[in-house]
């Protein structure tokens, strides 16, 4: 089952984390996240039960255009264009464009699992999840 690993950390220890990482200093381990929020409610606000089931209906259905997706959930296609192009840029749907420009969603994962450390790292430290 493809799972992506979604993290937690500020923004100064995510900008360490890349700067190791460029440096060679830190090489990440494959199960740590692969994408980053700066708190777990900004986390939370993307991944709403509403977008969740959103993914669901997604990956179940796989709507040939975002006109199909919003008859199968009766939202409007400008706030689903909205969704989903935030959505993608966290890797939780990949958006292509399909015959005669229709933007077609996928979702490429099953889970999505939160690594949500309980405390905070120490100076440059950081935790493999």
């Amino acid at each position: 089952m493809k799972t992506l690993r979604v993290g937690i950390a500020t923004y100064r220890e995510m900008k360490a984390r890349t700067v190791a990482i460029a440096k060679g200093e830190y090489v990440p381990g494959e199960r740590e996240p692969q994408v980053w929020f700066t708190s777990a409610e900004s986390f939370a606000k993307v991944l709403s039960d509403r977008n969740r089931d959103l993914l669901q209906i997604i990956a179940e259905s796989a709507p040939e255009s975002l006109a199909a997706l919003a008859e199968r959930t009766g939202r409007q296609k400008s706030n689903l264009s909205r969704t989903l192009k935030t959505m993608e840029r966290y890797g939780f749907v990949q958006l292509r464009r399909g015959e005669r420009g229709a933007l077609i969603p996928r979702v490429p994962y099953q889970r999505i699992s939160l690594v949500l450390p309980l405390r905070k790292p120490v100076g440059r430290e950081i935790e493999a999840a």
